[in-house]
C-alpha cells in the first residue's frame, strides 16, 4: 500500500520505519540532533510548503530518507488503518 505525504509524494508503507510528531519530537535533544545531522547529510526532504507537523522515516533500497510534511501523524496513521480495515 502507498501513503500520500503531500506535494505529489507517495511512499510505500513497507518502507516506513517511523512516523513522528514534529512538535513532541523536537523536545528531545536526541531527536533534534538526529534531524540536524540528517539534514546536513541530505537525507531530509520537505514535502510541504506549510508549517510542518510530522516527519516520516523511511528506508528504501538501503537508503534512509526523512520526509517532513504538514500532515499530522494522527491523520497519516488513520489513512493506513482505514486501508487495512476489513
Amino acid at each position: 500500500m502507498y501513503l500520500h505525504l503531500g506535494n505529489d509524494t507517495v511512499v510505500n508503507t513497507d518502507d516506513i520505519i517511523a512516523m513522528m510528531d514534529l512538535e513532541s519530537s523536537s523536545m528531545s535533544k536526541f531527536s533534534k540532533e538526529f534531524l540536524k545531522i540528517s539534514t546536513e547529510e541530505g537525507f531530509v526532504r520537505n514535502v510541504s510548503d506549510e508549517i510542518p507537523k510530522s516527519f516520516i522515516l523511511c528506508e528504501k533500497d538501503g537508503q534512509s530518507v526523512i520526509y517532513i510534511t504538514n500532515i499530522s501523524t494522527k491523520a497519516l496513521s488513520g489513512r493506513v488503518r482505514k486501508t487495512f480495515s476489513f
